[in-house]
């Protein structure tokens, strides 16, 4: 039994992923994604499909399109190369500093709004007793 590579169409990709089908076009132009064609059909291959996860996690902490492009251009690249293995690494760590304050950001408007919280409810629990 020959092993068949699992593939994805446009609408499938979009519909996990709840983007449209154009967003799966932009990233191809910008070439986070390769899909292969059958005429006017696209055919992505598991490699996009994880690239895609990478691309949609990677927006929402924070990495532009360019980066994630970047990103997967050193991944691809000849992993012996020092100065792509350079970049790579310097752009992983101001990324991961970026992350931290963030998170730092977080932690401290999170803190302040549960100072808040408690002040309000200990303010309405003292209204009710007057």
């Amino acid at each position: 039994m020959p092993n068949k590579e699992v593939t994805y169409s446009i609408s499938e990709l979009a519909d996990e992923f709840d983007i449209t089908p154009r967003t799966l076009r932009h990233y191809e132009e910008l070439g986070l994604l390769t899909p292969r064609r059958r005429g006017n059909t696209r055919i992505y291959s598991h490699k996009d499909r994880f690239r895609l996860a990478l691309t949609i996690r990677g927006k929402r902490l924070g990495f532009s399109l360019a980066e994630m492009r970047e990103l997967f251009e050193l991944y691809d690249a000849d992993h012996r190369s020092r100065p792509q293995l350079h970049s790579m690494v310097a752009m992983i760590a101001e990324k991961r500093a970026s992350l931290r304050q963030q998170q730092e950001d977080i932690e401290r408007v999170l803190a302040e709004l549960d100072a808040a919280d408690i002040k309000a409810r200990e303010t309405l629990e003292n209204m009710k007793h007057h």
